[in-house]
């Protein structure tokens, strides 16, 4: 893969910097998977999800409330395509850290299916590939196979609706899950941030809450975005090319 002269200069500097810090932890968006042919949200391309479908109807209780049957349809859709997808050199050359901290928005599992420990894994957004129960004060959760998802069903414990485990928008991030990341970002020297569009909130923040508290910042984007105007040093191309020779030597980790 050719990397041009601007970028190999940016990757200098970003590896400079990296070589200075102790404490490096990852915050990854869509652009982390897009390689691996799944859709982003909001990128200009017309195969953006948010581009073709209504999230309001689609990705809110208040969708799902209204017509629960066409909310699980389009996520057995969204589930097939997944169904087969595999880890991309991005995701390999972050699992090749393995004590650094994963901050991820992604409802995907390649993280963990290149090699990185669940643990290391802090979902923001949940999973697309278990199911839970409606009913907030019930825990019934399942796992599901991509390639033969569930139909809509109700839930065998306390008989409300089965839907995905992810975030809808205007839902609250999963409690321990955005404390422990926010904890983090407070204690790092760099964040790595890759593929995000720095757009949606609270998980945006953390992106500033790291500066704030004296981390540097870098960013991987094709088209950095808001997240670009945080950043020292700003890396304009998709993490399956700048990813592996960014980390290439590197034995980062998120702790002391």
């Amino acid at each position: 893969m050719v990397i041009d002269s601007e970028l190999q200069d940016r990757l200098a500097q970003a590896r400079e910097l990296l070589a200075a810090c102790r404490r490096v932890a990852a915050f990854s968006g869509a652009g982390l998977s897009a390689e691996s042919g799944l859709a982003t949200f909001r990128d200009p391309d017309p195969d953006a999800l948010w581009s073709r479908f209504d999230p309001t109807e689609l990705a809110s209780v208040a969708g799902f409330e209204e017509n629960p049957q066409r909310v699980i349809d389009w996520y057995n859709w969204r589930r097939r395509r997944y169904a087969g997808v595999e880890p991309n050199p991005a995701h390999r050359a972050l699992a090749a850290q393995p004590r650094m901290i994963q901050i991820t928005q992604n409802v995907d599992n390649l993280l963990e299916q290149a090699g990185v420990a669940p643990q290391q894994v802090y979902h923001l957004h949940g999973s697309i590939l278990h199911d839970r129960c409606h009913n907030p004060d019930c825990d019934q959760r399942e796992a599901i196979d991509p390639a033969t998802p569930q139909a809509l069903r109700d839930c065998p414990r306390c008989g409300d609706r089965m839907r995905p485990a992810v975030v809808w928008f205007g839902e609250n991030l999963p409690e321990a899950t955005w404390m422990r990341a926010q904890s983090l970002c407070m204690a790092l020297d760099c964040l790595l941030v890759i593929g995000t569009s720095a757009t949606v909130y609270p998980a945006a923040g953390l992106i500033s809450l790291a500066r704030r508290h004296h981390s540097r910042v870098i960013v991987v984007d094709p088209n950095p975005g808001a997240a670009g105007d945080e950043a020292d040093v700003c890396l304009a191309g998709s993490a399956a090319e700048v990813l592996p020779t960014l980390l290439d030597g590197f034995e980062l980790a998120s702790g002391t």
